[in-house]
């Protein structure tokens, strides 16, 4: 029989996801090994600490800080760029193309950032790109639109991108936990990035859908081009009487086309999402992506959206299309196969039509009501309903209010009249967008 061919494995960082996948392929080295038809060879992993505890034990001789000698390793196939940031991890991935080397990575913000570049660094340096590890862990999704729906255009993408928001808002609704405390607990357990505001503010869940609308649309998208928002306005108060009405809130990452499908608008915003919906009861560390295709209509995936075992199935998953692309196999993946480029413009504000939730501190006195429906007709936004809760603060008054269909133009023009209303409005409006798909 013929010699099975070794592929070497070099892992540029060996945090929470790099011990993960050398764990898994370590121990399920001989069932892998079998599926792939190759002998699978870690050969090192690059590391800033040598001296630094990991709950994953390897060898010191696997080990290095130097990891510029692990792409330009020659035993070194494939490249896991597994170290976050986006300046080291760019100018190592660029060198590893250069190498004609194959490439896997769960960078997100690197993708988002140079994903362009990078890919074409690719294709020139005759290595592949995989990187279904950066968007929703342990769910295919990037897989499912290049290959299971390749025959659909995406009219509608849309889900819950980031775990660490899903699992506050979870608590916030089961138990009834403030905003703060909730955090407080989500850091405990490590489900907080370094940088809380990738996670609280929408980054994270942005660059994923920068990441999305590429694959969907072939189109790379700015987060200053975005709706971008995150989770911290959402209170008590907001999640009981979204219930009230029918609904949950979530964190929702959104790829739209609008207007006859002329424009596309992508997004990511906290909003009030109808409890019939699947992706409304998926809650804690979960993700979930509801992919409409107009060939097949509906599919909605769910799964851990992070964490060590389900972003390291992703990344061996990639690591098998890259054995693939090196046997000299047929695959699917960002730089062989890109998407169709579609001569979309992105949306303008009042292109975006939605309904709205919106929640106002005023003073509690005769004419109020008057006063600030005066400047909703102005806008032309006609409110649906209107409840009033009690406030902390005596002669104050908290109104949820709200709207039928309406545009986003409109709605920004209404904050900002509403915020010079300083008189009676006591804190800036908070809008969350009503999300019927």
């Amino acid at each position: 029989m013929p010699e099975e061919k070794q592929i070497g494995i070099g892992l540029l960082g060996f945090g929470t996801v790099g011990q993960g996948v050398w764990k898994h392929i370590a121990s399920n080295r001989e069932a892998l090994e079998s599926r792939m038809g190759v002998s699978l060879n870690l050969v090192k992993a690059g590391v800033k600490n040598l001296g630094k505890k990991r709950d994953v034990k390897i060898p010191k001789r696997n080990l290095t800080d130097d990891l510029e000698s692990i792409v330009r390793d020659p035993k070194v196939d494939i490249v896991c760029e597994l170290m976050g940031g986006t300046d080291e991890a760019r100018a190592l991935t660029e060198l590893a193309f250069k190498l004609g080397k194959t490439v896997v990575t769960a960078n997100k913000a690197l993708i988002c950032s140079h994903g362009d570049r990078l890919f074409k660094a690719a294709q020139q340096g005759g290595g592949h790109y995989f990187f279904e590890a950066s968007v929703a862990g342990g769910i295919p999704v990037i897989k499912a639109i290049q290959e299971g729906l390749v025959a659909n255009r995406f009219p509608l993408i849309f889900g819950i991108l980031n775990g660490t928001s899903n699992y506050i808002l979870t608590r916030m609704e089961r138990e009834g936990i403030s905003f703060d405390a909730t955090l407080d607990d989500a850091r405990s357990l490590g489900y907080v990035e370094a940088d809380e505001s990738l996670d609280l503010d929408g980054v994270d869940a942005a660059h994923k859908s920068v990441i999305l609308t590429y694959l969907a649309h072939g189109k790379w998208v700015k987060l200053s081009q975005m709706l971008v928002d995150g989770i911290r306005d959402i209170r008590l108060q907001d999640i009981q009487v979204a219930r009230e009405l029918g609904y949950k809130i979530k964190l929702i990452a959104s790829i739209q086309t609008v207007g006859s499908d002329q424009y596309l608008a992508v997004s990511v915003l906290p909003s009030l999402i109808s409890t019939q919906e699947v992706v409304a009861n998926v809650d804690e560390v979960y993700n979930a992506v509801s992919i409409h295709g107009d060939v097949v209509g509906t599919n909605v995936m769910i799964g851990r959206g992070a964490g060590q075992d389900a972003t390291a199935s992703s990344v061996i998953s990639d690591i098998a299309d890259g054995v693939r692309s090196l046997m000299g196999a047929p695959i699917h993946e960002g730089t062989s196969q890109p998407p169709i480029r579609q001569e979309r413009t992105l949306a303008k504000l009042e292109d975006i039509q939605s309904r709205y939730y919106i929640r106002l501190k005023v003073v509690d006195q005769p004419g109020v009501l008057a006063r600030l429906t005066a400047i909703l007709g102005e806008e032309s936004i006609s409110v649906a309903t209107v409840n009033q809760l009690p406030d902390e603060e005596v002669d104050a008054a908290s109104l949820y209010l709200t709207t039928h269909m309406t545009d986003e133009a409109a709605i920004q023009n209404m904050k900002r009249k509403f915020k010079r209303l300083r008189s009676i409005v006591l804190e800036n409006p908070v809008v969350f967008r009503i999300f019927e798909p």
